[in-house]
């Protein structure tokens, strides 16, 4: 969002300089665009580790010197380190101060985690430790329910996915993904439309995309990676119909849902391809992924640089591993890297044309017809 409004402001200069709008219109046009929700700042992102990295020093200190501090001290602590970071962050955005705010939220919110363990350990409450993350997940969703901040939402998302990975590699190897998952994520997806955060909406997607890979994973069921892929394909196909009103549904962002869809699709088809990479379906397989990034592209590379950047790495994830799959195992090392050589010789040609096509204005991309 942030580059967005910058690239927003630049046109807006240069269409006030070309005379296209007036002096005026350029300057409610700033505004409004320094209204929008703002996106995740370098300088954000850089207080928020400086939350972290303090949070965790103060309690490795306390946690070193624990059985020298009374006991009543040390929940004090703990609790004077959770309150602070919340109201203080509160007070901090009352002000105005919203980066440092959000720092001390997550500074309360990683005394908050590290208090479950501490004093769990104090007084050998007897528990798991996924019981502890899970925990740790719903009071940080409750503080980013009742301080509408966005970084918690996404800490909220990140420990939902911790719990669920913790819980699927809790057995000697490998388990099925915990279905509870699914629910809070979609507690926490309702939370984030409330703190606005597009960035924890887009970790949820990529949560669940995980969450399937886990689930076919677990079952080897071909119906749980193609539902994922369908899903992601009517995303996409619902935001080239209708853009406007799919970004007023799922508040992605822009371009977020065809980023999203096409990723998913992805995610979906590559367990498919590689269960049938021995098959006769292979290559049809393979035509289908082709056709849908290329499609991606078409229909939405001209708009976004990010789509058009993911659809050439999946394009050329695609051709290696159709490579791999179908060529090795026909030549010797120097075939090897001579024909890999010229399939990169190739990509760089393709991608370097279809930038220069996407780039191009539209009467120019289409030969001037009209």
């Amino acid at each position: 969002m942030a580059g967005y409004v910058s690239n927003l402001k630049k046109d807006i200069a240069r269409w006030e300089a070309d005379g296209l709008i007036d002096a005026s219109t350029a300057a409610k046009l700033r505004k409004d665009a320094d209204s929008r929700p703002g996106g995740v700042s370098f300088g954000l992102i850089l207080s928020m580790l400086a939350a972290v990295l303090i949070g965790a020093s103060i309690l490795l200190l306390v946690a070193a010197n624990w059985e020298y501090i009374p006991r009543l001290v040390r929940v004090g602590l703990i609790f004077a380190l959770i309150a602070g970071g919340y109201v203080g962050g509160a007070i901090l955005k009352g002000r105005g101060n919203t980066s440092f705010a959000e720092a001390a939220y997550i500074l309360g919110a990683v005394a908050f985690g590290a208090g479950i363990a501490l004093i769990a350990q104090m007084y050998h409450l007897s528990g798991e430790e996924t019981q502890a993350i899970f925990l740790w997940c719903g009071g940080t969703a409750l503080a980013a329910l009742a301080l509408r901040s966005g970084p918690l939402t996404a800490g909220a998302v990140l420990l939902a996915t911790i719990w669920m990975n913790m819980v699927t590699f809790d057995t000697d190897w490998f388990g099925a993904p915990p279905m509870l998952f699914l629910g809070v994520v979609a507690v926490i997806w309702a939370i984030s439309l409330w703190s606005q955060s597009a960035v924890a909406r887009h970790l949820i997607l990529l949560a669940l995309m995980y969450f399937a890979v886990l689930h076919y994973v677990d079952t080897e069921l071909v119906t749980v990676p193609l539902i994922l892929a369908v899903a992601s394909v009517a995303l996409f196909g619902a935001w080239v119909l209708a853009p406007d009103l799919v970004d007023r549904i799922i508040k992605l962002g822009d371009h977020g849902a065809p980023i999203q869809g096409l990723l998913g699709f992805i995610a979906g088809m590559s367990p498919i391809q590689y269960m049938f990479q021995n098959d006769r379906l292979f290559l049809l397989i393979v035509v289908v992924i082709f056709a849908a990034v290329i499609a991606a592209l078409v229909l939405g590379g001209r708009e976004s640089r990010m789509l058009r950047w993911l659809g050439y790495a999946a394009f050329t994830y695609e051709v290696i591993y159709v490579y791999v799959v179908l060529v090795v195992s026909m030549i010797g090392t120097a075939g090897f890297f001579l024909s890999a050589g010229l399939v990169v010789a190739g990509l760089a040609w393709a991608i370097t044309r279809i930038e220069r096509r996407l780039k191009a204005p539209p009467a120019e991309a289409t030969g001037g017809a009209t």
